[in-house]
């Protein structure tokens, strides 16, 4: 029998109906594209074991090199399987991937995933999706590295800041005319030098070609080969010694996107923007002189101005804008790429519209990229101030929140004399005393009064706006829109109102503007509607406290790491950042202001690059260890240092003390696979699983802490001495042993636990606090975050019959203890059998306010034929989502979901007849329970004791009875505690 395929749900504006019904159909689910992962191991981690192909992966402290024989030979094996695989389904292989991970992509129906479900050596199927780019005033001057005493002046000044280091850059390409990258062309001349961390003669870090091969030695003794790829608009003379190498990927995105929505170039040429801005902060020339829209910024620099850029296009735009990001396939094509050519450091500047999940194959890659040597700086989102809008929280990357920097400002001063200070970079000179007016009492007489006040094209009336600055609400159309729009029915400003509590943005307006934030927007809009209201727009004004975590930086927890890891890591520069654009995507402007985390994490990647610079053989665990050990706290709106670790992790980085973290808390791949294990995921490695809580990380987050937990960490000295540990943590007694580490020397490793005990910590109330070891002025500064809990009580409990009892143990972690049972509910079941080779499709409802869901498939254990379920939403028709299930001994397949969104499920049943005979004949039920507040009950359970006084930490029996229990179907019952969580009783 095999395996289960299934989705998570996502809300669809869809009508609900409780109980959930299903209606059988038989128009197939369109074919989708997948990605198939196959047991081996790829390259990057390949350690031997199988005859004639010798270890691939690289030594500790050196990259991979893809051009040995043995990677070669071991490569052709990988591709072999994937293509046999492949064939066993009758699907053909799209793409290969064999460096970062052991997969291949194809276009399956869903009677294939479920074949592949059931062969052996298959351990992930995952859908192609779609990922897309996250979007002192001075970020460099900011972070401490110009200036005397900046971190470039201790690296040697700008020319050698980030040198024999390679950035690779994954995003939508990169305009190579801009000041940012210019730098000598590329010639056959080899360096001259010997390639160590400081030469003190010639210069063995220039990259030279070798045919058309761009070939670069670098400072942890390794070789950078790259190519530059020609297309449209883009020829070899594009890449320089500073863009040393340019492809792009787009195979997928192409075969998806009809040749009529394409927009942009078939080519490494970026006509948006996002990858050059990227691009530019991680490793821009030093000094540009930027310029916009006639207006003077001065001079900006990259983050690491002498580190080299290779560039992988993978993101790509869509003339409608449905179709704008990558798709996965791409995206691994990309990384896996990377990490042949030999970059040090990986930007990722993307997201999935949902948090990506650990064994996902875009992450699975980037794992394999981080085990061979390689730092992954990943944005965190743009989805905030929401709580769980993360993406990319894996461990092995560095996952990074959006900082506010000293602000471009404007004033905005009433008629009333009232002043309120917003963001600005396009007032430049002073505007009015002129009239100002909502934009609804100057639209037009068609116009929409919503659409009017959002500033929508079209809306606003020529005769009625000229010579006035318009009030525009935030919302719905882009920002520069709006005030395109006022400046089109002759306005000569506008002000930008915030109508909920967001950031506020300096992008470059086409007329002078000053973008406000509630409460202010709302007394501004307020006066706006008085009679003869007046407004003069100055330059400058008060700055508000930074670094704040920006509004629109995406928040933590992490659903996928169920709190037990903390993200994002660490915080940095991201919100009106400039840097060099595409002018084609840009009004024309060569440089222009962008926020996003997107613009964060290309300055951790440049800060990255700075530390291999210094110590090119440190692991990437350690550099982002350093960077969060001694990363200062963000500021609230008050100028208070800042507490929420979810929004800002560790807090912002400090570029200046990065150099010096005293001690580092390092992790491997073994590390991330236990870890991986502990959260359930199956590795198939045999690697033993350790609770998630334990890993390895410069953090400690324990999301559910029932009374007391002992969590254990590694240390290992940067340089000699005694360390003592202080803990910080409200409500929380811990204790540190050993509290004292002492170091005779760098390297020497220590090892310490800390034990959690709660004593008045409220249950279910996020706890945050710090640890830190001290020596003398060094300070190690750990963020602490757990949550405790009421109780600890299994998830699912199962009994059979139309009565009867079940006694089961929970451990509460306060005196008292509730229990109340939801349900017995029992949907009507769906049957019906299938014949040969065959599939059905339904669908079902969850409604609004489900506290548990419970989906069953059941066939004959005994069944001849491969059985199966793909369920879930659809994107383009296919299936999304995909996770596995495996039946049970009695031919039952089952998900429960808890508090699960409402939307709509598709459900395809099927079943692959390889009898030699064919025809047999398979019968199945199909059944959703759903609990909801007042569901529709059929029978009766009750769990005794409901209330008791209890003692915190010790176990303690309940007893579930149940009666008139329907004996044919099955009931599901939510037994939900104090706490809000819940245990599933199955009945029959």
């Amino acid at each position: 029998m095999g395996a289960l395929l299934t989705t998570a749900l996502a809300a669809l504006s869809l009508p609900l109906a409780t109980p959930a019904t299903a209606v059988g159909r038989t128009t197939p689910l369109a074919t989708g594209t997948y990605l198939i992962t196959l047991a081996g191991q790829p390259l990057v981690t390949y350690d031997g074991g199988i005859d004639n192909l010798p270890a691939t992966k690289a030594t500790e402290g050196r990259k991979i090199d893809v051009t040995t024989t043995n990677a070669k030979r071991y490569r052709t094996h990988l591709i072999g399987e994937q293509t046999h695989v492949a064939k066993k389904v009758g699907a053909t292989v799209r793409q290969h991937y064999a460096v970062t991970t052991n997969t291949f992509s194809a276009q399956l129906n869903a009677r294939q995933l479920v074949q592949l479900a059931a062969t052996k050596g298959v351990t992930g199927i995952a859908p192609d999706r779609f990922h897309h780019a996250t979007d002192d005033k001075n970020s460099a001057d900011f972070l401490g590295l110009s200036g005397r005493k900046g971190l470039w002046a201790a690296l040697g000044g700008t020319a050698k800041a980030g040198k024999g280091i390679v950035i690779g850059v994954i995003d939508t390409g990169i305009w190579p005319e801009s000041a940012s990258f210019k730098a000598p062309a590329l010639t056959a001349k080899k360096p001259t030098g010997k390639p160590v961390r400081k030469p003190a003669k010639g210069d063995p870090y220039r990259p030279y070609l070798d045919g058309t091969t761009t070939v670069m030695h670098k400072a942890d003794g390794t070789t950078f080969t790259g190519t530059c790829q020609t297309g449209e608009s883009f020829t070899a003379a594009d890449c320089n010694q500073k863009i040393i190498s340019a492809r792009h990927f787009g195979d997928s995105w192409l075969r998806l996107v009809p040749e009529s929505n394409r927009a942009g170039y078939l080519s490494p040429r970026d006509s948006e923007g996002h990858g050059t801005h990227t691009a530019s902060t991680a490793a821009g020339n030093a000094a540009v002189h930027a310029t916009a829209d006639g207006h003077d910024f001065g001079t900006i620099s990259g983050v690491a101005p002498a580190a080299g850029v290779a560039v992988y296009k993978a993101l790509w735009q869509s003339k409608d804008g449905t179709q704008d990001g990558g798709l996965t396939s791409d995206l691994v094509a990309a990384i896996d790429q990377a990490v042949a050519d030999g970059v040090d450091v990986i930007n990722y500047s993307l997201g999935a519209q949902f948090e990506s999940a650990y064994d996902d194959p875009s992450q699975t890659a980037l794992r394999n990229a981080a085990a061979a040597g390689i730092f992954v700086a990943t944005a965190g989102g743009n989805a905030g101030p929401d709580a769980s809008s993360l993406d990319n929280t894996a461990p092995w990357t560095t996952t990074v929140a959006a900082g506010t920097i000293a602000s471009h400002t404007g004033t905005v001063t009433l008629g009333n004399g009232k002043n309120y200070t917003g963001i600005s970079t396009s007032v430049q000179n002073t505007v009015g005393s002129v009239p100002l007016v909502r934009a609804a009492t100057v639209k037009t007489t068609d116009a929409d009064t919503t659409d009017a006040n959002l500033c929508v094209t079209g809306t606003l009336d020529p005769a009625r706006t000229a010579g006035k600055v318009v009030v525009c609400d935030r919302g719905t159309n882009a920002r520069i829109d709006k005030s395109a729009e006022v400046k089109r029915a002759g306005g000569i400003g506008m002000v930008l109102v915030n109508t909920r509590d967001e950031s506020t943005d300096g992008d470059l307006h086409s007329i002078p503007t000053v973008h406000l934030n509630a409460p202010d927007a709302t007394a501004v809009r307020d006066y706006a509607a008085t009679d003869n209201a007046t407004v003069t727009l100055t330059r400058g004004g008060n700055s508000a406290a930074y670094p704040q975590v920006a509004g629109f930086s995406s928040r933590g927890p992490s659903l996928i790491g169920n709190g037990d890891l903390l993200k994002p890591d660490i915080t940095a520069p991201g919100a009106t950042i400039l840097a060099a654009v595409s002018p084609p995507g840009n009004e024309g402007r060569d440089f222009d202001f962008y926020s996003g985390t997107s613009m964060a994490s290309p300055h951790i990647a440049g800060l990255a690059a700075l530390y291999f610079s210094e110590h090119p053989t440190w692991s990437p665990m350690s550099v982002k260890s350093a960077m969060m050990t001694t990363a200062s706290p963000t500021k609230t709106a008050d100028g208070k240092n800042s507490d929420d670790v979810f929004a800002q992790g560790a807090g912002e980085v400090e570029a200046r003390a990065m150099l010096r973290p005293g001690l580092v808390y390092d992790s491997t791949e073994r590390d991330w696979l236990a870890y991986l294990e502990g959260v359930g995921i199956n590795t198939r490695t045999g690697t033993k699983a350790i609770d998630p809580s334990d890993l390895n990380y410069p953090s400690i987050a324990i999301g559910e802490l029932f009374g007391t937990q002992t969590v254990t960490r590694t240390v290992t000295a940067t340089s000699a001495g005694t360390y003592r540990a202080k803990v910080d943590l409200p409500g929380i007694k811990a204790t540190v042993s050993p509290s004292v580490l002492h170091f005779k020397h760098p390297g020497q490793k220590r090892t310490f636990t800390v034990k959690l005990d709660v004593t008045t910590a409220p249950s279910g109330i996020l706890n945050t606090g710090s640890l830190t070891w001290t020596s003398g002025r060094t300070s190690v500064r750990s963020p602490v975050v757990v949550t405790p809990q009421s109780v600890h009580a299994p998830a699912e409990i199962k009994g059979t019959g139309t009565s009867g009892e079940i006694t089961y143990s929970v451990t509460p972690a306060t005196t008292t203890l509730t229990a109340t049972a939801h349900g017995p509910v029992s949907s009507p079941p769906t049957t019906g059998t299938l014949t040969g080779t065959a599939e059905v499709y339904y669908e079902a409802t969850i409604p609004a306010g489900t506290k548990a869901s419970q989906i069953s498939v059941h066939f004959d254990p005994a069944a001849d034929t491969i059985v199966g379920v793909v369920w879930g939403p659809l994107l383009d028709g296919a299936p999304q989502e995909l996770q596995f299930a495996d039946p049970d001994s009695n031919g039952t397949s089952t998900i429960s979901l808890r508090q699960p969104k409402a939307g709509k499920i598709f459900l395809a049943v099927v079943t692959v007849d390889e009898s030699s005979t064919g025809g047999s004949v398979t019968p199945y039920t199909y059944q959703v329970n759903n609990i909801t507040e007042n569901s529709p009950t059929t029978g009766t359970v009750t769990v005794t004791p409901d209330h008791a006084r209890v003692t915190p930490g010790t176990p303690t029996d309940l007893t579930a009875t149940w009666s008139g229990i329907p004996a044919d179907t099955r009931s599901t019952t939510w037994i939900e505690y104090s706490n809000g969580a819940g245990t599933f009783l199955t009945l029959n």
